[in-house]
């Protein structure tokens, strides 16, 4: 069972057992506008939850991207590096940006559900 929780950053995990992907939300792709470069975390660095671990530069701004979980990165969606726009096209599926391997599960406590992530942002 898959599980997705958000940060009141805007990043998203969905989680399968130990094992997490994270990205960031539609919204989040709507308020930086057109992505034009993406720097990833390295694969075997570890990261404590709400730790900067990536940077997304639009043509708006650069933002920092917070990790939503302690843990290991074990895979980087390497796609961005020469298509950092397919965060704007798919930022759910297709635009994830790395995979964590889990430390501490109880850390997903202190993330939102959809439901109330969607009021954060007033939808």
């Amino acid at each position: 069972m898959t599980d997705i929780f958000y940060t009141k950053d805007h990043e998203w995990i969905k989680v399968n057992g130990d094992e997490g992907v994270v990205g960031i939300t539609s919204y989040a792709s709507e308020q930086l506008g057109d992505i034009v470069f993406v720097e990833l975390p390295e694969k075997g660095n570890s990261f404590d939850q709400g730790k900067d671990v990536a940077v997304i530069e639009s043509v708006k701004a650069a933002s920092e991207i917070y990790s939503p979980a302690s843990g290991e990165i074990y895979e980087t969606n390497s796609s961005l590096e020469e298509k950092p726009e397919i965060i704007n096209e798919d930022p759910l599926e297709k635009g994830w940006l790395y995979k964590i391997i889990i430390k501490n599960k109880d850390e997903l406590k202190n993330l939102m559900s959809e439901e109330e992530y969607k009021k954060l942002i007033g939808v």
